[in-house]
């Protein structure tokens, strides 16, 4: 503890992208080396698109293994509303872009029929950029590594509104562990903006009887903007 506690966290994540490399490759033993503490020259880039060049060459955990395509983000750089998934599923994987699948549609459908916005007039994104096999809720070890570029990304777009859609996403970006029914519809204080949890779009295409919660959660989000 004392070790980490004289590095920055890029340091440590730095680190542990070697560990994973070493991992990957086959080797079981890694040679101790000495950690100074010292300043760091690592530091995360401040524009989308060196971002996303750094994330397209991540592999801080196992999914990159099993990845077809990163899915980094997509929509306006300005907006003032985000949405932010839990991570991308098999037709995100396949085309590298953030819901595009079946729930993607419906969440279209929201923003469009609801809010009156276009899609490219808000930013979605995911906690983890990678798939996770099956579809599977991410284990803290992957959305743990890519929380550092969900909170770059939130820093640059800079929104005045954040939805995080799903228990999974409002879990990672907060920290809390109530689950969606209990916050969905709050309007939290959040970092520079007002953050409103609801339900993943996958989840209402599976439960079409909260659609209508939904429905006025967005209505907030709308009264908001």
């Amino acid at each position: 503890m004392a070790i980490i506690t004289l590095m920055s966290k890029l340091e440590t994540l730095k680190m542990l992208q070697e560990l994973y490399i070493y991992r990957s490759f086959g080797f079981t033993y890694y040679k101790k080396r000495e950690i100074m503490p010292q300043k760091s020259n690592i530091s995360i880039p401040n524009s989308l698109d060196e971002l996303k060049k750094s994330v397209h060459g991540c592999f801080l955990c196992t999914l990159c293994k099993t990845r077809k395509n990163v899915v980094f983000g997509e929509g306006n750089p300005h907006a003032k509303l985000m949405f932010i998934g839990e991570g991308p599923g098999a037709c995100e994987d396949a085309q590298g872009r953030p819901f595009v699948g079946n729930a993607g549609i419906l969440l279209t459908k929201m923003i469009e029929n609801v809010l009156n916005l276009k899609r490219n007039d808000v930013y979605i994104a995911n906690i983890v950029k990678c798939r996770p096999p099956g579809n599977r809720v991410p284990i803290p070890e992957e959305a743990n590594m890519c929380k550092p570029y969900i909170f770059k990304q939130i820093e640059i777009v800079s929104p005045q509104i954040i939805v995080a859609l799903g228990g999974t996403s409002y879990h990672y970006l907060t920290g809390d562990d109530r689950g969606i029914t209990k916050v969905r519809g709050e309007i939290l204080e959040y970092k520079n903006a007002k953050l409103i949890p609801t339900f993943h779009p996958s989840y209402l295409l599976r439960n079409e009887s909260c659609k209508k919660e939904a429905y006025h959660d967005l209505l907030k989000v709308k009264a908001l903007l």
